[in-house]
Protein backbone atom coordinates (compact mmCIF):
# COMPACT_ATOMS: atom_id res chain seq x y z
CA UNK A 1 0.00 0.00 0.00
CA UNK A 2 2.54 2.40 0.93
CA UNK A 3 4.50 2.06 -2.55
CA UNK A 4 1.57 1.76 -4.31
CA UNK A 5 0.34 5.07 -2.95
CA UNK A 6 3.18 7.27 -1.43
CA UNK A 7 2.48 9.39 1.24
CA UNK A 8 4.92 11.92 2.81
CA UNK A 9 4.55 14.31 5.70
CA UNK A 10 5.29 17.51 5.01
CA UNK A 11 3.76 19.36 8.72
CA UNK A 12 4.23 17.66 12.32
CA UNK A 13 2.29 18.52 15.28
CA UNK A 14 5.30 20.04 17.65
CA UNK A 15 7.89 20.92 15.34
CA UNK A 16 9.71 24.19 13.89
CA UNK A 17 8.50 26.03 16.85
CA UNK A 18 4.93 25.61 16.02
CA UNK A 19 2.43 23.67 18.20
CA UNK A 20 -0.48 22.46 15.31
CA UNK A 21 -0.43 23.11 11.98
CA UNK A 22 -3.95 23.58 10.40
CA UNK A 23 -5.81 24.09 7.13
CA UNK A 24 -3.94 22.67 4.40
CA UNK A 25 -4.02 24.50 0.37
CA UNK A 26 -2.21 22.93 -2.27
CA UNK A 27 -0.88 24.13 -6.12
CA UNK A 28 1.18 23.25 -8.62
CA UNK A 29 3.42 25.94 -10.06
CA UNK A 30 3.98 26.02 -13.70
CA UNK A 31 7.95 24.59 -12.94
CA UNK A 32 6.13 21.77 -11.29
CA UNK A 33 6.72 22.43 -8.12
CA UNK A 34 3.94 21.19 -5.44
CA UNK A 35 3.45 23.77 -2.89
CA UNK A 36 1.73 23.32 0.83
CA UNK A 37 0.81 25.89 2.58
CA UNK A 38 -0.73 25.78 6.07
CA UNK A 39 -1.69 27.67 9.20
CA UNK A 40 1.08 27.74 11.62
CA UNK A 41 -0.48 27.73 15.00
CA UNK A 42 2.19 28.71 17.97
CA UNK A 43 0.63 28.27 21.29
CA UNK A 44 -2.52 25.13 20.71
CA UNK A 45 -4.56 23.56 17.78
CA UNK A 46 -6.85 27.25 18.52
CA UNK A 47 -8.24 28.56 15.55
CA UNK A 48 -6.98 32.44 16.98
CA UNK A 49 -4.24 33.42 18.71
CA UNK A 50 -0.84 34.08 17.03
CA UNK A 51 -0.56 32.16 13.37
CA UNK A 52 1.27 32.28 10.82
CA UNK A 53 0.64 31.60 6.94
CA UNK A 54 3.59 28.81 6.15
CA UNK A 55 4.72 26.94 3.21
CA UNK A 56 6.51 23.80 2.17
CA UNK A 57 7.73 23.57 -1.47
CA UNK A 58 8.64 20.10 -2.97
CA UNK A 59 10.49 19.86 -6.24
CA UNK A 60 9.69 15.74 -7.19
CA UNK A 61 5.84 15.78 -6.90
CA UNK A 62 5.24 15.76 -3.20
CA UNK A 63 7.80 12.91 -2.13
CA UNK A 64 10.25 14.95 -0.14
CA UNK A 65 9.75 18.67 1.04
CA UNK A 66 11.96 21.92 1.69
CA UNK A 67 12.13 23.78 4.26
CA UNK A 68 9.43 25.48 6.34
CA UNK A 69 9.08 28.93 4.87
CA UNK A 70 6.97 31.77 7.20
CA UNK A 71 4.92 33.79 4.24
CA UNK A 72 2.49 36.16 5.82
CA UNK A 73 2.19 37.01 9.53
CA UNK A 74 0.06 39.68 11.48
CA UNK A 75 2.27 41.91 12.96
CA UNK A 76 0.92 42.12 16.00
CA UNK A 77 1.32 38.24 16.68
CA UNK A 78 -2.18 38.33 15.27
CA UNK A 79 -3.84 35.47 13.02
CA UNK A 80 -2.70 35.08 9.80
CA UNK A 81 -4.43 32.40 8.40
CA UNK A 82 -6.84 30.40 5.19
CA UNK A 83 -4.46 30.55 2.40
CA UNK A 84 -6.06 30.44 -0.32
CA UNK A 85 -2.95 30.06 -3.01
CA UNK A 86 -3.66 29.75 -7.26
CA UNK A 87 -0.81 29.50 -9.72
CA UNK A 88 -1.24 31.45 -12.92
CA UNK A 89 -0.54 30.77 -16.14
CA UNK A 90 2.27 32.85 -16.72
CA UNK A 91 4.21 31.24 -13.48
CA UNK A 92 3.11 33.71 -11.02
CA UNK A 93 1.37 32.17 -8.02
CA UNK A 94 -1.28 34.98 -6.23
CA UNK A 95 -2.21 34.15 -2.07
CA UNK A 96 -5.21 35.56 -0.76
CA UNK A 97 -5.57 35.16 3.18
CA UNK A 98 -6.97 36.89 5.92
CA UNK A 99 -5.40 38.52 9.26
CA UNK A 100 -7.24 39.15 12.78
CA UNK A 101 -5.84 40.79 15.97
CA UNK A 102 -4.20 38.81 18.69
CA UNK A 103 -7.38 39.45 21.07
CA UNK A 104 -9.62 38.56 18.32
CA UNK A 105 -11.62 35.13 18.37
CA UNK A 106 -14.64 33.97 16.23
CA UNK A 107 -16.83 34.40 18.36
CA UNK A 108 -16.23 38.24 19.53
CA UNK A 109 -16.19 38.75 15.81
CA UNK A 110 -19.54 37.52 14.99
CA UNK A 111 -21.04 39.29 17.94
CA UNK A 112 -19.56 42.30 16.83
CA UNK A 113 -17.51 42.88 19.60
CA UNK A 114 -14.41 43.43 17.77
CA UNK A 115 -12.90 46.65 16.15
CA UNK A 116 -12.67 47.11 12.96
CA UNK A 117 -8.97 47.09 13.13
CA UNK A 118 -8.65 43.90 14.75
CA UNK A 119 -11.59 42.09 12.60
CA UNK A 120 -11.20 40.34 9.56
CA UNK A 121 -9.00 41.67 6.98
CA UNK A 122 -8.22 40.43 3.78
CA UNK A 123 -4.77 40.77 1.92
CA UNK A 124 -2.81 39.35 -1.21
CA UNK A 125 0.79 38.61 -2.26
CA UNK A 126 2.44 37.65 -4.95
CA UNK A 127 5.43 35.45 -6.12
CA UNK A 128 7.40 35.35 -8.87
CA UNK A 129 10.25 32.93 -8.60
CA UNK A 130 8.05 29.68 -7.80
CA UNK A 131 7.11 30.58 -4.35
CA UNK A 132 10.97 30.89 -3.29
CA UNK A 133 9.86 34.99 -2.70
CA UNK A 134 6.92 36.38 -1.45
CA UNK A 135 5.85 40.03 -2.15
CA UNK A 136 5.11 42.25 1.21
CA UNK A 137 0.91 41.82 1.70
CA UNK A 138 -1.35 44.77 0.02
CA UNK A 139 -4.90 44.96 1.49
CA UNK A 140 -8.13 44.42 -0.41
CA UNK A 141 -10.63 44.43 2.61
CA UNK A 142 -12.23 47.28 1.00
CA UNK A 143 -13.32 46.03 -2.07
CA UNK A 144 -14.33 42.61 -1.26
CA UNK A 145 -15.71 43.16 2.03
CA UNK A 146 -19.30 44.27 3.37
CA UNK A 147 -19.38 46.74 5.34
CA UNK A 148 -22.14 44.87 7.23
CA UNK A 149 -20.00 41.29 7.18
CA UNK A 150 -18.53 40.14 10.27
CA UNK A 151 -16.73 36.92 10.13
CA UNK A 152 -15.23 36.69 7.27
CA UNK A 153 -12.89 33.56 5.51
CA UNK A 154 -11.36 33.33 2.12
CA UNK A 155 -11.79 28.96 1.43
CA UNK A 156 -9.95 27.54 2.78
CA UNK A 157 -7.94 25.60 0.34
CA UNK A 158 -6.80 26.49 -3.46
CA UNK A 159 -7.90 28.83 -5.75
CA UNK A 160 -9.26 28.91 -9.39
CA UNK A 161 -7.93 30.22 -12.30
CA UNK A 162 -10.24 30.31 -14.98
CA UNK A 163 -9.61 29.34 -18.98
CA UNK A 164 -10.70 32.95 -19.13
CA UNK A 165 -7.56 33.75 -16.66
CA UNK A 166 -10.26 35.49 -14.25
CA UNK A 167 -9.36 34.23 -10.73
CA UNK A 168 -12.01 32.97 -8.09
CA UNK A 169 -11.85 32.86 -4.82
CA UNK A 170 -14.78 31.28 -2.41
CA UNK A 171 -15.56 32.73 0.33
CA UNK A 172 -17.78 33.08 3.58
CA UNK A 173 -19.04 35.80 6.14
CA UNK A 174 -21.47 35.89 8.33
CA UNK A 175 -24.29 38.55 8.76
CA UNK A 176 -25.14 40.84 12.01
CA UNK A 177 -28.14 38.98 13.62
CA UNK A 178 -32.00 39.83 14.07
CA UNK A 179 -34.13 39.99 17.52
CA UNK A 180 -32.77 38.69 20.05
CA UNK A 181 -30.19 36.21 18.42
CA UNK A 182 -26.25 37.50 19.10
CA UNK A 183 -24.43 36.55 15.44
CA UNK A 184 -23.08 32.90 16.70
CA UNK A 185 -25.95 31.18 14.86
CA UNK A 186 -25.09 29.00 11.80
CA UNK A 187 -28.52 30.47 10.16
CA UNK A 188 -25.98 33.69 9.70
CA UNK A 189 -23.49 32.08 7.51
CA UNK A 190 -23.17 33.13 3.99
CA UNK A 191 -20.78 32.57 0.89
CA UNK A 192 -19.91 34.53 -1.43
CA UNK A 193 -16.68 34.89 -4.45
CA UNK A 194 -13.66 37.06 -4.96
CA UNK A 195 -12.90 37.26 -8.51
CA UNK A 196 -10.02 39.19 -10.20
CA UNK A 197 -9.86 39.87 -13.72
CA UNK A 198 -6.32 41.00 -14.06
CA UNK A 199 -4.14 38.33 -12.40
CA UNK A 200 -4.76 39.76 -8.50
CA UNK A 201 -4.26 43.42 -9.11
CA UNK A 202 -8.10 44.63 -8.66
CA UNK A 203 -10.85 42.43 -6.57
CA UNK A 204 -14.11 42.45 -6.16
CA UNK A 205 -17.08 40.46 -5.21
CA UNK A 206 -19.26 38.48 -7.27
CA UNK A 207 -22.20 36.17 -6.28
CA UNK A 208 -23.35 36.06 -2.47
CA UNK A 209 -25.95 33.35 -1.09
CA UNK A 210 -26.75 34.43 2.19
CA UNK A 211 -30.12 34.11 3.00
CA UNK A 212 -30.55 33.47 7.24
CA UNK A 213 -33.36 31.01 7.29
CA UNK A 214 -31.57 27.92 8.51
CA UNK A 215 -32.07 25.76 5.52
CA UNK A 216 -28.82 26.26 3.85
CA UNK A 217 -25.99 27.73 5.89
CA UNK A 218 -23.39 28.59 3.32
CA UNK A 219 -19.91 28.09 5.21
CA UNK A 220 -16.17 27.12 3.40
CA UNK A 221 -16.83 26.60 -0.26
CA UNK A 222 -14.40 24.99 -2.54
CA UNK A 223 -14.51 25.26 -6.20
CA UNK A 224 -13.56 24.27 -9.69
CA UNK A 225 -13.96 24.83 -13.56
CA UNK A 226 -15.97 22.08 -15.31
CA UNK A 227 -15.42 21.27 -18.73
CA UNK A 228 -18.94 23.07 -19.92
CA UNK A 229 -17.12 26.32 -18.41
CA UNK A 230 -19.29 26.07 -15.33
CA UNK A 231 -18.02 26.64 -12.37
CA UNK A 232 -18.85 24.35 -9.38
CA UNK A 233 -18.93 25.21 -5.95
CA UNK A 234 -19.37 22.73 -3.16
CA UNK A 235 -20.09 24.00 0.55
CA UNK A 236 -19.90 22.62 4.39
CA UNK A 237 -23.10 23.61 5.64
CA UNK A 238 -24.86 22.85 9.20
CA UNK A 239 -28.56 23.50 8.72
CA UNK A 240 -32.06 21.81 8.53
CA UNK A 241 -31.17 20.88 4.92
CA UNK A 242 -30.74 17.27 4.29
CA UNK A 243 -26.70 16.15 4.71
CA UNK A 244 -23.85 18.73 5.48
CA UNK A 245 -22.79 19.60 1.97
CA UNK A 246 -24.69 21.95 -0.60
CA UNK A 247 -23.28 22.68 -4.02
CA UNK A 248 -24.43 25.19 -6.37
CA UNK A 249 -23.27 26.25 -10.08
CA UNK A 250 -22.19 29.25 -12.04
CA UNK A 251 -22.48 29.86 -15.63
CA UNK A 252 -20.89 33.36 -15.56
CA UNK A 253 -17.50 32.41 -14.13
CA UNK A 254 -18.62 32.86 -10.48
CA UNK A 255 -20.07 36.44 -10.64
CA UNK A 256 -23.99 34.93 -10.18
CA UNK A 257 -25.28 31.57 -9.31
CA UNK A 258 -27.79 29.89 -11.20
CA UNK A 259 -29.56 28.65 -8.32
CA UNK A 260 -28.54 29.59 -4.52
CA UNK A 261 -26.81 26.93 -2.58
CA UNK A 262 -28.93 23.59 -2.53
CA UNK A 263 -28.50 20.39 -0.08
CA UNK A 264 -26.07 17.92 -1.47
CA UNK A 265 -27.31 14.81 0.07
CA UNK A 266 -24.72 12.10 -2.37
CA UNK A 267 -21.45 13.34 0.21
CA UNK A 268 -22.10 11.90 3.56
CA UNK A 269 -19.84 13.33 6.36
CA UNK A 270 -19.01 15.34 9.31
CA UNK A 271 -19.29 18.85 9.09
CA UNK A 272 -16.06 19.94 7.81
CA UNK A 273 -14.48 21.17 5.00
CA UNK A 274 -13.85 19.80 1.66
CA UNK A 275 -12.42 19.96 -1.71
CA UNK A 276 -13.19 19.80 -5.18
CA UNK A 277 -11.10 19.14 -8.45
CA UNK A 278 -11.70 18.47 -12.37
CA UNK A 279 -9.52 16.56 -13.67
CA UNK A 280 -9.24 16.28 -17.58
CA UNK A 281 -7.68 12.92 -19.37
CA UNK A 282 -9.01 11.46 -18.50
CA UNK A 283 -12.63 13.23 -16.83
CA UNK A 284 -13.53 13.05 -13.64
CA UNK A 285 -14.63 15.59 -10.83
CA UNK A 286 -13.35 14.50 -7.76
CA UNK A 287 -14.26 15.53 -3.98
CA UNK A 288 -11.80 14.82 -0.86
CA UNK A 289 -13.04 15.18 2.36
CA UNK A 290 -14.03 12.43 5.41
CA UNK A 291 -16.59 10.13 5.35
CA UNK A 292 -17.59 8.97 8.57
CA UNK A 293 -20.74 10.43 9.09
CA UNK A 294 -20.34 11.36 12.65
CA UNK A 295 -17.07 12.33 13.02
CA UNK A 296 -13.86 14.02 11.77
CA UNK A 297 -12.40 10.62 10.22
CA UNK A 298 -11.72 8.26 7.06
CA UNK A 299 -10.45 10.43 4.98
CA UNK A 300 -12.30 9.66 0.82
CA UNK A 301 -11.74 10.73 -1.89
CA UNK A 302 -15.17 10.91 -3.93
CA UNK A 303 -16.25 11.17 -8.08
CA UNK A 304 -18.90 11.89 -10.02
CA UNK A 305 -19.06 11.04 -13.61
CA UNK A 306 -22.07 13.15 -14.16
CA UNK A 307 -20.74 17.03 -13.08
CA UNK A 308 -21.30 16.65 -9.58
CA UNK A 309 -24.96 15.25 -9.15
CA UNK A 310 -23.87 11.74 -8.07
CA UNK A 311 -21.19 10.82 -6.44
CA UNK A 312 -19.02 7.19 -5.94
CA UNK A 313 -16.12 6.31 -3.41
CA UNK A 314 -13.08 6.08 -5.40
CA UNK A 315 -9.92 6.13 -2.47
CA UNK A 316 -10.13 5.45 0.80
CA UNK A 317 -6.66 6.66 2.42
CA UNK A 318 -7.38 4.98 5.75
CA UNK A 319 -10.60 4.62 8.97
CA UNK A 320 -7.76 7.17 10.70
CA UNK A 321 -9.25 10.49 12.27
CA UNK A 322 -9.08 13.23 9.81
CA UNK A 323 -10.21 16.62 8.74
CA UNK A 324 -9.68 19.79 6.56
CA UNK A 325 -7.96 18.53 2.76
CA UNK A 326 -6.66 20.00 -0.44
CA UNK A 327 -7.12 18.45 -3.47
CA UNK A 328 -4.10 18.86 -6.61
CA UNK A 329 -3.63 17.60 -10.06
CA UNK A 330 0.23 17.31 -9.74
CA UNK A 331 1.22 15.78 -13.21
CA UNK A 332 -0.82 13.91 -15.84
CA UNK A 333 -0.77 10.52 -14.15
CA UNK A 334 -0.93 11.75 -10.38
CA UNK A 335 -3.03 13.43 -8.49
CA UNK A 336 -2.30 14.82 -4.90
CA UNK A 337 -4.02 14.35 -1.74
CA UNK A 338 -2.83 17.29 1.27
CA UNK A 339 -4.94 16.57 4.12
CA UNK A 340 -4.94 16.56 8.04
CA UNK A 341 -4.89 13.61 9.72
CA UNK A 342 -3.20 11.72 12.85
CA UNK A 343 -3.18 8.36 14.37
CA UNK A 344 -5.51 9.52 17.88
CA UNK A 345 -6.49 12.67 16.58
CA UNK A 346 -7.19 14.49 13.55
CA UNK A 347 -4.74 17.86 13.66
CA UNK A 348 -1.36 15.69 14.30
CA UNK A 349 0.01 16.24 11.14
CA UNK A 350 -0.86 17.31 7.52
CA UNK A 351 -0.07 14.46 4.90
CA UNK A 352 0.57 14.19 1.07
CA UNK A 353 -0.33 11.09 -0.92
CA UNK A 354 -0.11 10.87 -4.24
CA UNK A 355 -2.97 9.05 -6.31
CA UNK A 356 -2.75 7.37 -9.74
CA UNK A 357 -5.36 9.24 -11.82
CA UNK A 358 -6.53 6.09 -13.33
CA UNK A 359 -7.62 4.64 -10.65
CA UNK A 360 -9.99 7.44 -9.69
CA UNK A 361 -11.36 7.81 -12.78
CA UNK A 362 -14.69 5.49 -14.02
Amino acid sequence: MADRYPTSVPYRQRTDGYNTYRIPAAVVTKAGTVLAFAEGRHASAGDSGHIDVVLRRSTDGGRTWGPLQVVATEPRRGTAGNPAPVALADGRIVLVFVRQGPQATEDKIRRGQVAAADGRRVFVQLSSDDGVTWSAPREITGSVKRSEWRWYATAPGHAVALRSGRIVVPANHSLPPAGPDNGTEGKYNGGHGLLSDDGGQTWRIGYVDDNPDGYVNVNETTATELPDGRLYLNTRTESTAPGTRADAYSADGGQTLMLPFRPQAGLVGPVVEGSTLWCSSPDVLLFSGPAAPDARALMTVRASDDLGVTWRVAHTVSGLPAAYSDLVRVDGDTVGLLFETGDFGPYESIAFRRLPIAELAP
